[in-house]
């Protein structure tokens, strides 16, 4: 069987993981004023578009307003969750001091609470990253996203469940820390998530309350078109998050791992497994900052505490070292990735779809010179 260890010599995997390391600390010792200045002007747009939003659905009878209202409203929440929540929540403005950027003070505006949301992507997501049965971001417990899944009826429904996660996700993401796949099959108990529920139910009380209560009883009559443009937004986040999460993570050629693969794992075989498992999106500034500069995926599992701005000025240098390593850096067009993580999707609903986990690394060719370092 083929796997990490199988990629590179134990002396390459080790120089290829002290280049890794060389890199981040290049650029943790570099942070400072520009960075806090970065967010801070990203943080003040938020606010603005939030402001901007809210005061245009006041005149939401007149069309063009309640579609400017909705567009300002939409670019709010997806800065929000995206460049401002996701990254600070990582801590990667924690050595700032400043309590507005603590990663364990945040909360954004979404329904998913910060502190399930720090267990389950910070610690579960990106320790065990790919590895089946223990990234539960590996089909999120409901899809059937990697060949080593095995295939059962339930997933014929696949691309459907894909759809409605979509348009839902941020209540997805909330309801992933429920575990309900494992409670069904008995591996957990309903009484051990008493503490996340009642988080969750907090958080989305205050969520629904805002945005389908107190904003639309604000605007008067016009409350219905509030409602309106107020869903219409989480709508147009959630779709977001979800392509260029999924696009992250399941495009063709990205690998998935077994426990026993990943046993004892050395610094740089953490490091190959986050290259690995992960894929870019390619595209131009305001794209990346929209992307919580998450279109740097590969970046962002190799140091996810660093401040996601960096990720495009060190991208070349990552890239680089792939190569010199022979190994693959997978990145492309919006369009493309999530073609192919929609073929995934509908390939593997069907029975014999895939390779029914009989994994084969796509870039590990016998013939190939492990020398190449």
């Amino acid at each position: 069987m083929t796997g990490l260890q199988d990629r590179l010599t134990p002396g390459q995997v080790e120089e290829f993981g002290r280049e890794l390391d060389a890199l981040r600390l290049r650029v943790l010792a570099d942070l400072g004023k520009e960075d806090v200045d970065y967010i801070t002007r990203v943080i003040k747009t938020q606010r603005g578009l939030e402001v901007t939003g809210r005061a245009l659905l006041f005149a939401g009878f007149f069309p063009p307003a309640w579609l400017a209202g909705v567009t300002a409203l939409s670019l709010s929440k997806i800065l929000d969750n995206m460049e401002i929540g996701h990254n600070v929540m990582h801590g990667q403005y924690d050595w700032t001091k400043d309590p507005a950027l603590s990663s364990q003070r945040f909360e954004w505006d979404t329904v998913a609470p910060s502190a399930n949301w720090r267990h389950s992507h910070n610690y579960i997501h990106h320790t065990y990253t790919n590895i089946v049965d223990k990234d539960r971001d590996v089909g999120y417990g409901i899809l059937r996203i990697d060949p080593a899944q095995p295939w059962h009826p339930y997933y014929l429904g696949n691309p459907l469940y894909a759809t409605v996660l979509a348009f839902i996700f941020q209540w997805g993401v909330m309801l992933h820390d429920l575990e309900f796949d494992r409670i069904v099959k008995g591996e957990r108990k309903w009484s051990e998530f008493a503490e996340v529920r009642a988080r969750m139910l907090r958080k989305a009380g205050r969520q629904v309350g805002k945005d389908y209560v107190l904003f639309p009883l604000l605007t008067g009559p016009l409350a219905p078109l509030t409602l309106l443009g107020n869903a219409s937004a989480n709508v147009a986040r959630n779709l977001w998050a979800f392509a260029i999460i999924f696009c992250g993570h399941f495009p063709a050629d990205v690998e998935s791992f077994s426990e026993a693969e990943t046993e004892n794992e050395t610094r740089g075989q953490w490091y190959l497994r986050q290259i690995l498992g992960s894929a870019n999106i390619t595209g131009g500034p305001l794209f990346h900052i929209l992307s919580g500069n998450l279109s740097h995926q590969i970046e962002h599992h190799l140091f996810p505490d660093i401040p996601a701005r960096r990720y495009p000025k060190i991208a070349g240098e990552v890239k680089a070292i792939c190569a010199k390593y022979g190994l693959p850096y997978n990145t492309g067009p919006l369009h493309k990735q999530l073609f192919s993580v929609a073929k995934k999707i509908v390939t593997l609903a069907l029975p014999g779809g895939g390779s029914g986990g009989t994994r084969r690394p796509t870039t590990l060719n016998g013939d190939r010179n492990l020398e190449a370092a």
